[in-house]
This record gives C-alpha cells, sequence and structure tokens, in this order.
C-alpha cells in the first residue's frame, strides 16, 4: 500500500522532471471525483496543470523503480479513495 503522502511525492518527482526544476519546487493536490475519478492538481511558478489517472500511475511507476527499487511493470497499481487515509494505491 502507497500512503497519500508517498503518492503526492511521486507525483512531485515525475512532475519536476518535466518542468525541469526541484521536487520541492511542484504543489501538489490529490482529488477524487465520482464522475471522473481520480486526478491532481500540479503548481510550478504560478502554473496550474491537471493530471489524469494515467499521469498519476506513470507518476507512481517511475517512483516505485527509483526509492523501492521494484519493477514497475510488474507491479499492478489501482488507485483506491480510503476513508481514514485518504487516496492510496495498492500495489501487487
Amino acid at each position: 500500500m502507497i500512503l497519500e503522502q508517498d503518492i503526492i511525492n511521486a507525483i512531485c518527482v515525475f512532475h519536476s522532471r518535466k518542468k525541469y526544476v526541484t521536487p520541492e519546487e511542484v504543489e501538489v493536490e490529490l482529488m477524487y471525483d465520482d464522475n471522473e475519478g481520480f486526478s491532481a492538481e500540479a503548481v510550478v511558478n504560478g502554473q496550474l496543470q491537471i493530471l489524469n489517472t494515467a499521469d498519476i500511475v506513470a507518476a507512481l511507476r517511475l517512483w516505485i523503480d527509483e526509492f523501492l527499487n521494484i519493477d514497475p511493470f510488474a507491479a499492478g497499481i489501482k488507485l483506491l479513495l480510503d476513508d481514514e487515509e485518504g487516496i492510496v494505491a495498492a500495489v501487487h
């Protein structure tokens, strides 16, 4: 199980590489909508970008590869909404 803060951290690393900034310069807010599903807002230097579920999973695959040293494509990743933990990712 990957907790919400680690998902945010993964998105910060992922998005920082696309924008050529440090992960600390990226602000992320995770969201869930019954109709749209999971998404995230990433802000760098005042510029907002909306990330969809596929972007979040790509960020998690990068994080799994680099920080957990697990084959990121062998792992199945499913985003879940947990009443107590918020948005989490089940990795199996």
